[in-house]
């Protein structure tokens, strides 16, 4: 046998993987140092090493105990290193039931120390990866408590630093979270947290903010957790000091951002407000990294998302407007997503703050070539964007016309794009869609009610819900021809589906559809002679259902316009179901369907000839009642008072 070096080629030398599976001890040593000499930073080897089935030789060495060490650290070396090789090497590496053979080493208490630190480096690399078997680790409690211990102050910073990044993915589900708290994880991330080694302290602040992200509970254990007399809160908000490791500020704000939004911290506490804000503004500015930035933009953005407070104070921080503007220019896709995520939520509530972003020079342009992006992270950014600035009227008169907005908007429904974008999408077009936009008309011609019915009928109920705001949002004081195709698209079985809805807030606006559609007297009349029956059967729907006043509110006001309006027929007064509905709603215990009945009551006597009938359907003793029933000095007392002097009633009648 010829001998062979480390520098041949694995490929073709079938004698190489023959010595791998010598049992002289020399002969397999200096195999697997070549082998590892060989697959270090060639993912082209390590997929031939995998290809040719030497990954059960080298697990078969690593587990056996009688093997010499220096073979078995050798062994979990080259694991480790194909464990850094494609995502597909990856998953060969898990089939071959590699995790389950380094938590057995790991775990068990006689393992040297060199070969602990190797197989928990190889255990790091692997659960980075989603598709990772966690639930390995996850199946026992006392596994976690393990590899805590296996992390204590006395074990070498190389066990504790694989020990902590090893938790990280282990803590993004509630379930996981809840072990995790169970082994008493959130004191063991404290110690790391006030460790001067950025390399301990990053992952674990990391860790810390996954189990807080959304999660309430584990955030207030963190909010009561104290390390060396001092609350982790304050740990958190030393470190966002600009003294310390940038990323180290970072994830500490990330952690304090995570404890906000989960609800454990208010805010208008003093560490949102004067640290975590401001340091997240301040990261965002030039002088830092792209990455940095990227990351701080993304991160202030959840922050100030729901805050208008907040978003005041942010858009006025360290020329943070300025900067966004700068990060959007980026080519990265974590910096223009995390540039208009945050100007997304700068902008959500206040105008003043619109009009200093709309302003920016280049940002519209920006913001529509982000709309066209190749990364669907980046256009659902982006529209989030549009969303926000969608809601000033001005903006809306002016710069989203100048940019014909609506265009590349509505190109964005078409193909498969996701739930998500498609609801930010179809949300921005409701805006678009109000009575002062001039981009109602050619959104029209562009078949926008067409989109917006199919809409109603999606199996998702946000947008569902989007679309019946929509048209009631188009039907708002539109010409007939625009509601008679709202009503012809839509079919009057779809409405009726619609006030069906276990979506109450599409039920509203289905309402509010209906309320727009009969708001003109000369509209009334044309609706009613056409669909007088399905109009009234859906009003007297909602009545019958058992919904809150709000909504049975909606369907009054409905009928009140119909009586108003169709001045032709009796369309209220011939449907006896309505009337009796009415009739009772003017003594019901809600003061929102008294007031409702008495607006229709007020409409029907409005034609003189209608007392005699209403007062037969006992309309004038129910109002006595409801007299009876109503504060003298309010205003509702008056009204009840005035329509009962309208059915020409005395006390000696």
């Amino acid at each position: 046998m010829e001998p062979f070096t480390c520098f041949m080629d694995v490929e073709n030398s079938r004698s190489y993987i023959d010595e791998l599976y010598s049992e002289e001890y020399y002969k397999c040593q200096e195999a697997i140092v070549c082998l590892k000499n060989a697959v270090i930073g060639s993912n082209k080897k390590k997929g031939s090493i995998i290809s040719q089935g030497i990954v059960p030789r080298l697990i078969a060495l690593l587990r056996d105990a009688g093997k010499p060490l220096p073979l078995r650290i050798d062994a979990g070396i080259v694991i480790g290193s194909l464990a850094k090789g494609t995502v597909s090497q990856v998953h060969s590496l898990i089939r071959y039931d590699t995790v389950d053979v380094l938590l057995a080493i790991i775990f068990d208490a006689n393992t040297d120390q060199r070969l602990m630190e190797t197989c928990l480096g190889a255990l790091q690399t692997i659960v980075q990866y989603p598709f990772a078997p966690l639930e390995l680790i996850h199946s026992d409690i006392n596994h976690i408590r393990r590899l805590i211990h296996i992390a204590s102050p006395s074990s070498s910073l190389s066990c504790q630093t694989y020990v902590v990044n090893i938790f990280v993915p282990l803590c993004l589900s509630s379930q996981q979270q809840k072990n995790l708290c169970q082994a008493e994880i959130i004191p063991f991330l404290a110690r790391f947290i006030t460790s001067d080694n950025s390399t301990l302290q990053v992952p674990a602040l990391k860790c810390l903010a996954a189990m807080c992200f959304t999660n309430q509970s584990v955030s207030n254990i963190v909010h009561s957790t104290y390390h060396a007399d001092r609350s982790i809160l304050d740990l958190l908000t030393a470190l966002q000091s600009r003294t310390r490791d940038v990323e180290v500020q970072l994830s500490a704000a990330r952690c304090l951002t995570y404890l906000h939004r989960s609800g454990t911290l208010p805010a208008d506490d003093y560490r949102i407000v004067y640290k975590t804000l401001p340091c997240l503004a301040r990261l965002c500015s030039d002088e830092f990294e792209e990455s940095t930035r990227a990351t701080a933009a993304e991160t202030l953005a959840y922050l100030a998302e729901i805050d208008s407070e907040l978003q005041r104070l942010a858009a006025i921080s360290n020329h943070l407007i300025n900067s966004l503007a700068n990060l959007v220019k980026c080519p990265s896709v974590l910096s223009r997503q995390g540039a208009f995520r945050c100007f997304a939520s700068l902008a959500a509530n206040d105008e003043e703050i619109r009009k200093r972003i709309i302003e920016m020079d280049g940002l519209m342009e920006e913001v529509l070539c982000g709309l066209k992006d190749s990364c669907p992270e980046v256009r659902l950014s982006a529209v989030r964007c549009l969303h926000s600035l969608s809601r000033s009227v001005q903006l809306l008169r002016t710069t989203f016309q100048d940019h014909s907005v609506w265009r590349p908007l509505m190109d964005l429904l078409s193909g498969d794009p996701s739930l998500e974008l498609q609801t930010v999408v179809t949300s921005t077009i409701c805006n678009l869609l109000l009575e002062f936009s001039p981009a109602k008309e050619p959104m029209l011609e562009l078949g926008a009610v067409e989109m917006l019915c199919e809409l109603t009928n999606h199996v998702d109920p946000a947008l569902r819900l989007n679309g019946s705001w929509a048209l009631m949002n188009m039907a708002f004081q539109a010409e007939q021809h625009v509601k008679t195709k709202i009503i012809n698209t839509l079919g009057t079985d779809r409405i009726f589906q619609l006030l069906g809805d276990r979506d109450e807030r599409i039920i509203m606006k289905t309402l509010g559809l209906l309320r727009n559609l009969l708001s003109n007297t000369l509209h009334i009349e044309t609706i009613m002679s056409e669909h007088a029956t399905e109009v009234l059967r859906a009003v007297c729907l909602v009545l019958d259902d058992p919904h809150p006043p709000e909504v049975k509110e909606q369907a009054l006001i409905i009928i009140s316009n119909i009586t108003a309006g169709a001045r032709d027929k009796d369309y209220v007064l011939q449907d006896e179901k309505i009337i009796k509905k009415i009739r009772d709603f003017l003594v019901a215990s809600d003061k929102k369907l008294q007031m409702g009945a008495l607006f229709v009551l007020r409409n029907l006597l409005d034609n003189s000839g209608r007392q005699q009938v209403l007062r037969q359907w006992g309309f004038l003793e129910n109002l006595e009642q409801l007299l009876h029933m109503t504060p003298r000095d309010s205003q509702f007392y008056e009204d009840i008072r005035h329509e009962i002097l309208r059915f020409d009633y005395s006390e000696d009648h």
